[in-house]
């Protein structure tokens, strides 16, 4: 009975501070985190213990999957330079770099262990990171790359840690069975992912009920982290390629009520573990300061030194890899050169979060590793990272891009090239609307037509002036009125009992629609 109380409590508090953060402004997950910090030092609140299992096959793999199929695949495959540059290059880098800087601070240490806390701060994460540079509107390459970043740099720094955790046990580890196993689990996950993927799609495109379209949808990634874990692939790897694959080819493969179906069930997962995780964090905080054995000081000077790490690695390497590649002549020829600004904000939207939570309590036990070493105080510098980074860096991010000016107003451009895409379809829906219209009554021909002329001005409509009420905005205002008028009749003919609740929801689902689209075409 008490685990199912506190997974009620901590839901509870998880959707109360998501409320808070959106009526006070702030990003939800630092909310969230604040919110764990304090309420482990609550008299009364449980210790929580988070096992990686859990992160790491029931949390990470959604998350991952959901930010896959909503990447555009086409805007990554453009900046697939950059990405790759920061996923795997940038890992690596820091990794390497906070290992020798922590080894330097504490030479008892093996390099080993210190190289494997650098790989577990290294990989920056997906929730953060998007949901800051999408909300301060930066320019859309610039959320592509770090969308793509955050998507692959988990699959680098979970190699990183388990070769770093085997030299650390008195594994003998060469280049090349560095090499080989990365081979190995990367090409293994790409393979599993597109295995998976044309599966799934082969099962969406002959299912007609949109709840087995959800079912499907939530069980595949699940599927496939449970099976690249048995295979030893890549999870993360197999788990991206799935999604990038499907989130390209759903307008094809679902119903239309099977994509708004499956788009509800997500976004709400997506939101209550996005939640959970960073509450998690901060409630962490207590028992971590129960066990760490280490001084205070120590303890102090290797947090700092390593958050201090990670922030200087990440400006060292941008600057290189955003203006050394494009000395090349046909990349040159191909993108233009980004103002120094672009890379600063690039640089310090570095925020730690569900990966690096995984990975460190993936770390061997202090018992196990030849001589020791002190795992309590990496698992802490681990989590404190997080908090700083989301703490520092995330609240500051927003301040940075404006003074930068580092930001793109594209509602006109995406206006535009919506009304001209819209002119085109509408123009073949008339087309085909002649096509077939022998036959068919011609007050519901003209109907459509008259629909068909709606949709396009509502698209150029956009382009105008936002001072004064369009003729859209004033039908979209007034038929809301009129559905709530008649959303009102249907209420009181069921208190009356002159219908029945089944008349009444099918009504309501009716009004409830089309007042939907009116949302949306405000929004």
């Amino acid at each position: 009975m008490q685990p199912i109380v506190d997974t009620v409590v901590i839901v509870a508090i998880c959707v109360l501070g998501a409320a808070l953060a959106r009526r006070l402004g702030f990003i939800a997950p630092l909310v969230l985190l604040v919110a764990g910090l304090c309420l482990s030092f609550v008299p009364g609140v449980p210790e929580i213990r988070v096992e990686p299992e859990l992160v790491l096959i029931g949390i990470l793999p959604p998350l991952l999957y959901v930010a896959a199929l909503q990447t555009n695949l086409v805007a990554f495959r453009r900046a697939l330079r950059p990405i790759l540059l920061l996923a795997v290059g940038l890992v690596v880098f820091t990794a390497f770099i906070t290992g020798f800087v922590l080894h330097a601070l504490l030479p008892e240490v093996p390099l080993a262990a210190c190289v494997a806390l650098g790989a577990v701060v290294a990989p920056p994460d997906a929730v953060s990171a998007t949901a800051i540079a999408r909300r301060i509107g930066l320019p859309r390459r610039v959320v592509v790359i770090l969308e793509g970043e955050s998507l692959l740099n988990d699959a680098t720094a979970l190699v990183m840690v388990r070769i770093a955790a085997a030299a650390l046990l008195g594994s003998a580890v060469g280049f090349a069975e560095i090499a080989g196993e990365v081979a190995l689990k990367a090409g293994g996950g790409l393979l599993l992912g597109l295995i998976a993927a044309v599966g799934a799609a082969w099962l969406h495109r002959r299912i007609v009920d949109p709840l087995l379209d959800d079912a499907v949808s939530l069980l595949t990634p699940f599927v496939v982290v449970i099976v690249a874990e048995e295979v030893h692939s890549s999870s993360v790897v197999a788990v991206v390629v799935a999604g990038l694959y499907l989130g390209h080819r759903i307008p094809y493969l679902l119903s239309p009520t099977s994509r708004l179906q499956m788009d509800a069930v997500w976004r709400l997962i997506t939101f209550l573990l996005e939640g959970v995780v960073f509450l998690l964090v901060g409630l962490q905080l207590r028992d971590l300061i129960g066990h760490l054995e280490t001084g205070a000081a120590t303890t102090a000077r290797v947090t700092v030194l390593v958050f201090l790490t990670l922030v200087a690695a990440r400006f060292v390497w941008m600057y290189p890899a955003t203006y050394l590649a494009r000395l090349v002549p046909r990349i040159r020829a191909r993108e233009d050169r980004p103002p120094p600004a672009v890379p600063a904000v690039v640089a310090w939207a570095g925020m730690r979060g569900v990966v690096t939570l995984a990975a460190v309590l993936t770390l061997p036990e202090s018992g196990e590793v030849p001589g020791g070493y002190p795992r309590d105080l990496f698992v802490f510098v681990a989590f404190a990272t997080i908090v700083l980074t989301l703490l520092v860096q995330g609240t500051t991010l927003p301040v940075l891009a404006r003074r930068l000016g580092v930001h793109e107003d594209a509602a006109a451009e995406d206006a535009l090239a919506e009304a001209s895409v819209q002119h085109a379809a509408s123009r073949a829906a008339r087309e085909r609307l002649e096509e077939h219209a022998d036959g068919a009554p011609a007050s519901v021909v003209e109907r459509l037509r008259a629909l068909t002329d709606s949709r396009a001005n509502v698209a150029w409509e956009r382009l105008g002036s936002q001072e004064q009420e369009t003729p859209s905005a004033a039908y979209g205002r007034l038929r809301r009125e009129m559905i709530s008028a008649e959303r009102h009749v249907f209420k009181i003919a069921r208190n009356e009992g002159r219908i029945s609740e089944e008349v009444l929801n099918r009504a309501q689902r009716e009004l409830d629609l089309e007042e939907s689209q009116l949302t949306r075409s405000d929004d």
